[in-house]
């Protein structure tokens, strides 16, 4: 990341008063000692300027105090530059200066960034782009973005850190600053090679790279020829990235700058153990490892690379002792992540460490250690909402008996690992647990991609013949279909994109079970004719689960609300499900907010915990890159002037993130609305959205919308399944029985897009 645009701003011209002039050139000296490694010149010269605003304070002064920050920071003092930073944007707010203010958030996020505070870093960058956004301070702003970008990626967010880049590399480019147009266009390279991305990050880079070489560069030459590096690797050519990474050595020995130097030697750690050069890999990896400097991602991706050395050598005691070491490494670095929005991505950072773990013990055998380990991996910021934190890493097959968990939740439960190279189904019954291996991530995402959008269109697969529902049944579930017993429950623990498919459409290449046309010859139908089917987050989170307080039967019901304008239009059969719901309790066993009363406050002021069913009949909205921001769509709150003027704008969204503020204890919730179940998925917690949230708030079970709820047909379905919860079934029992109707029906509502879209999300 460059830097010196960070320090050139502490620099800007203030006024053309004497003192002034001199703090300032006392200051551009003592940046460009920094930059240099030069810090006790550098700090002198700081020193100086001090002196001077010792005396009088003027408007230099607040650069003396950014200018400090940066230099303490970059000698990795970490608490002396953060609390030298917060005094002078203490200093600009005392002055009212917009731009010093501006400047001085921005100099925290980077100071949180190379401390690896990364949340913070969130927060800060914000403020800054906000803050630069409002006093025209666009050079500002743009590095605002950029390092917001930075964070973000570092949590595992890289839709959001790409769409940054580019708006910060925009920026750069419409102010005419090369420079730091050249450090976005490095750093989308970067992000790309992180999401595989290879051909879009070479072109990024040598692009890049040219632009380096014709203004000379050096810092960015360096970083860029590291990136390229990190491409090599990712690509399987270690000669190729110790060619780039010697040069990048070289350039970071010349400047004396000591992380680039260690990021140049994990490069080289890293292509030695692709090579099997024991001896240097454990060399520089020891370097890497001790040296303070040293990135944290760098360190586990170093521990990792000699863990599959190690595999390859079969030293399977060190290689595991290695792969445990670089988990460990991560556990640390996530401890360190506070807010939910941002330990929701951040486990996708180790998704390749887990993979090889999980692949090296298989192979040796300890299938059910390899299972404990994929499901530490599963639903952590869910269970963390539950308190359940105990050291989850550090847990043993004795300590989550999988058959155990499969007895409590009365299922066979089959759970799912996509890998690089290969995939894995366990399956897992109270009597045994076996392990099935299935094709590479690459070859089922493809599929299941394929297979949503005949669902979402105007042919029903089962009818039209499609096959890939039949490729997927045989793929992921006949391998295991010895183990299904009639009449029990199946519960799916999906991984990555499975978690967007419904397995109760998959097709089976045969008869139903029991049916008359099992005698006369096999007849391909939907998995649910066969089994009752529900989501559950993790074998952890059903080994904690508390059985449900079912006290009561009372009900909660909001819907058919007033639109709020032309996005949200009116729902003409919300007012039908809403009657058709009400009728299965009794009038003081319910509250019912309808129309204008349905708003996000007759919710949260009705004491949600009392109820144990919960039901909403109205829009959705899921936003993919802040899945905490989707939201059920009710009617505005306040008056109709209030709302003329624009006053309340977003008070008629319900949002995800405020519906985990407010704990409940419900059986079940319905979200009778489209994207219930939210469209963004993270490694290890699965969709995010709505559904999410509601398990996240107490819920036991939550059904939700995989895709667009259809307002015909919902108010049939839920009537429906309602029927069967007062008749005593189970929610998942009762959801299937609906389901049935539906797809057993003569009309349109047969086909799996009307009956298949709502899933039920279990934890017991």
């Amino acid at each position: 990341m460059d830097e010196e645009v960070l320090h050139v701003l502490a620099a800007q011209d203030f006024s053309q008063r004497d003192p002034e002039e001199q703090i300032r050139k006392l200051i551009s000296e003592g940046v460009v000692r920094g930059n240099l490694q030069q810090f006790a010149e550098a700090s002198q010269k700081l020193s100086e300027a001090g002196r001077i605003c010792s005396i009088t304070s003027y408007t230099a002064c607040g650069g003396v105090l950014r200018a400090k920050g940066v230099l303490a920071v970059k000698q990795r003092q970490f608490v002396e530059g953060r609390q030298l930073l917060l005094d002078s944007h203490a200093f600009a707010i005392a002055r009212k200066d917009r731009w010093q203010e501006a400047v001085a958030l921005l100099n925290l996020a980077y100071a949180s960034i190379q401390n690896e505070h990364f949340d913070e870093a969130v927060d800060w960058a914000k403020s800054a782009y906000r803050t630069a956004s409002e006093c025209g301070a666009e050079d500002v702003a743009q590095r605002a973005s950029g390092d917001l970008g930075w964070a973000y990626l570092k949590l595992g967010e890289t839709e959001k850190s790409l769409e940054l880049f580019l708006d910060a590399e925009k920026h750069a480019a419409n102010l005419g600053d090369r420079s730091s147009e050249l450090n976005w266009l490095t750093t989308v390279g970067y992000l790309y090679t992180r999401t595989g991305e290879i051909q879009l990050a070479i072109q990024s880079y040598q692009q890049a790279l040219q632009q380096a070489r014709q203004i000379n560069h050096k810092e960015d030459i360096s970083d860029i020829l590291t990136d390229l590096a990190l491409v090599d690797l990712a690509t399987g050519k270690p000669d190729e990235a110790d060619r780039y990474a010697n040069q990048a050595l070289a350039m970071a020995q010349q400047s004396s700058s000591r992380p680039d130097m260690l990021d140049a030697m994990a490069i080289q750690m890293q292509a030695a153990a692709l090579r099997g050069d024991t001896a240097r890999a454990q060399q520089l990896l020891q370097e890497v490892k001790t040296a303070p400097e040293s990135q944290t991602s760098m360190k586990w991706a170093s521990e990792d690379a000699i863990a599959k050395l190690y595999e390859s050598q079969g030293h399977a005691s060190e290689a595991r002792s290695a792969y445990q070491s670089a988990l460990n490494i991560f556990e640390a670095a996530r401890a360190e992540v506070h807010l939910e929005d941002l330990q929701l991505p951040f486990i996708a950072n180790a998704k390749s460490i887990y993979d090889d773990y999980i692949h090296f013990l298989v192979t040796q055998g300890k299938t059910d250690e390899a299972l404990v380990t994929a499901d530490q991996s599963r639903a952590r910021t869910l269970a963390e909402g539950f308190g359940q934190t105990s050291n989850q890493h550090a847990l043993s097959p004795t300590a989550l008996p999988p058959r155990a968990v499969a007895r409590k939740a009365g299922a066979t439960l089959l759970f799912y690992w996509l890998g690089e190279r290969q995939s894995y189904l366990w399956a897992i019954t109270p009597e045994k647990t076996a392990l099935f291996t299935l094709p590479a991530q690459r070859e089922i995402t493809p599929l299941i991609e394929r297979y949503r959008k005949v669902l979402l269109g105007t042919q029903d697969p089962l009818e039209s013949g499609n096959t890939a529902g039949q490729q997927l049944y045989s793929m992921l579930v006949a391998p295991a279909a010895k183990l299904l017993r009639p009449g029990v429950p199946v519960m799916v623990l999906t991984d990555g994109a499975l978690s967007q498919l419904n397995f109760e459409t998959l097709i089976v290449p045969g008869a139903a079970s029991g049916s008359d046309v099992a005698k006369s010859g096999r007849q391909p139908h939907y998995w649910i004719e066969d089994a009752t089917l529900a989501a559950a987050p993790s074998l952890s989170m059903l080994a904690a689960a508390k059985p449900v307080r079912e006290t009561n039967r009372y009900l909660l019901l909001l819907g058919d609300p007033i639109s709020p304008g032309e996005d949200y239009p009116e729902l003409p059969f919300a007012s039908t499900e809403m009657q058709q719901i009400e009728r299965h309790f009794a009038a003081h066993d319910e509250m019912v907010f309808t129309r204008g009363k349905a708003t996000p406050s007759a919710y949260l002021d009705s004491d949600p915990t009392h109820f144990s069913y919960i039901h909403f009949v109205s829009h959705g909205v899921a936003s993919r890159t802040d899945p905490l921001d989707s939201a059920i769509i009710l009617s505005r709150a306040g008056t109709p002037a209030a709302s003329a003027t624009g006053a309340a704008e977003d008070s008629f969204k319900l949002y995800a993130r405020e519906v985990m503020r407010h704990p409940i204890d419900a059986r079940l919730v319905t979200i009778s609305a489209c994207y219930g179940s939210g469209t963004r998925t993270y490694a290890g917690e699965g969709l995010v959205g709505l559904s999410w949230a509601f398990l996240r708030a107490g819920a036991h079970n939550v059904v939700g919308a995989l895709w667009e709820a259809d307002d015909e047909s919902s108010p049939q379905l839920m009537d429906s399944m309602y029927q069967g919860l007062q008749e005593g079934k189970r929610p998942d029992e009762a959801l299937r029985s609906a389901k049935l109707a539906l797809l057993h029906s003569t009309n349109k509502f047969r086909k799996a897009y009307y009956w298949a879209p709502f899933q039920i999300y279990t934890r017991l």
